[in-house]
């Protein structure tokens, strides 16, 4: 499950790659917010101040890259 959020009120884009309970959060980098659950398995990300760093917080499009084999 993949699901994205952006929230223009507090101007933060939030995807969500599953609804597992976040155990710890991680500031990897300024304004970007890591999830992970009890087993280090990332949850979700946060994106603040998303519409200074990101084209179109309000669409993200995803793409799946092909198998290498």
């Amino acid at each position: 499950m993949e699901l994205s959020v952006y929230d223009r009120e507090t101007d933060t884009l939030t995807v969500i790659f599953t609804e597992t309970p976040v155990a710890e959060s991680d500031e990897d980098k300024p304004g970007v917010i890591l999830d992970y659950d009890a087993a280090g398995n990332l949850v979700s990300l946060e994106i603040l101040d998303a519409s200074q760093r990101v084209t179109s917080p309000s669409r993200i499009e995803y793409q799946v890259a092909p198998l290498q084999g």
